[in-house]
C-alpha cells in the first residue's frame, strides 16, 4: 500500500494572534508561513509524488502551491474529511481565553468524550479523517501502485488523530502528539499495519530549545504540559 505524507499547513496569522481559526475563512499563511511553504518542495524533492491531496482551508492550499509550481504535473484532490476540526462556537475565540473553559480540560485529558458547543466531536473528526486515509491510499495504489507516495495537507488535529489511529493508540492519548507548522509526518500503509516512518519533521530543531518559566508557571503543575487545541504555533 502507498506511503502517506502528511503535511501540517504553515504558519497562520491566526497561529500567530493565538486565535483557534477552525473553519473561520480568510484565514492566510503569515510571513513565516509562507517561507515554510517556499521550503516544502525542496525538502520533498527526492519523492516521486503520486498526487497531493488538500484540506479545503486557505491556509492549507496556500502551503501546497509552492509544491505544484515546482511540479506542474502533480494532480491536486480537494478533501472535505481532511479540514480542520469544526470546533463550532470556539472557532476564532483566543485561545488564551478557552484556556478558562471547563471543557478545555476535558479537551485535553479525555478527548474521546468532547463535543464542542455548536460543532463537532473529536470521535467524530478522527473517524472522517481516518476514512478518508484509508480510501485514498486505496484510491492511490489502484491508480499507481502499492509503492506509490503521495502528499495530504491538512491540520494539526487531523494529523495527530491519523497519527493515533496509525500507531493503536486510544483517542484520548492522541495530545502526547505534536505536529507544528508544515512539519511531514509519513506513515507507511501495508496490508497488515501501518508503519510510523517520521513524526513532526521541520528540520528545525529550535522548538526543543529549553523554554523560560515564570516564577508564576513554575508553581502550577500544570504549566507547559497541555497541548494547544487546533495544534497551535510551534516555534516563533
Amino acid at each position: 500500500m502507498p506511503t502517506l505524507i502528511l503535511v501540517r499547513h504553515g504558519r497562520s496569522t491566526a497561529n500567530t494572534a493565538g486565535v483557534l481559526a477552525g473553519r473561520t475563512p480568510g484565514v492566510a499563511l503569515d510571513e513565516r508561513g509562507v517561507a515554510q511553504a517556499a521550503a516544502l518542495p525542496g525538502r520533498l524533492a527526492s519523492l516521486p509524488l503520486a498526487a497531493a491531496v488538500s484540506s479545503p482551508l486557505q491556509r492549507c492550499r496556500e502551503t501546497l502551491q509552492p509544491l505544484l509550481d515546482a511540479r506542474p504535473g502533480l494532480p491536486l484532490h480537494t478533501e472535505d474529511r481532511i479540514s480542520e476540526c469544526d470546533y463550532g462556537d470556539w472557532a476564532g475565540r483566543k485561545l488564551a481565553e478557552l484556556s478558562d473553559e471547563p471543557l478545555m480540560s476535558v479537551v485535553q485529558q479525555h478527548p474521546s468524550a468532547v463535543a464542542f458547543p455548536g460543532g463537532e466531536s473529536m470521535r467524530a473528526m478522527q473517524a472522517r479523517a481516518v476514512d478518508a486515509v484509508r480510501e485514498w491510499n486505496a484510491r492511490i495504489e489502484a491508480e499507481h501502485g502499492d509503492g506509490a507516495v503521495y502528499v495530504m495537507c491538512s491540520h494539526g488535529d487531523i494529523i495527530k488523530s491519523v497519527v493515533a489511529d496509525a500507531l493503536g493508540m486510544h483517542l484520548d492519548l492522541f495530545q502526547r502528539i505534536q505536529a507544528e507548522p508544515c512539519s511531514v509526518t509519513a506513515i507507511r500503509y501495508t496490508r497488515l499495519r501501518p508503519f510510523l516512518l517520521r513524526l513532526g519533521d521541520t528540520g528545525d530543531f529550535a522548538s526543543l530549545e529549553p523554554r523560560e518559566v515564570s516564577a508564576d508557571a513554575a508553581t502550577d503543575t500544570e504549566a507547559d504540559t497541555d497541548a494547544v487545541v487546533g495544534g497551535g504555533a510551534g516555534a516563533p
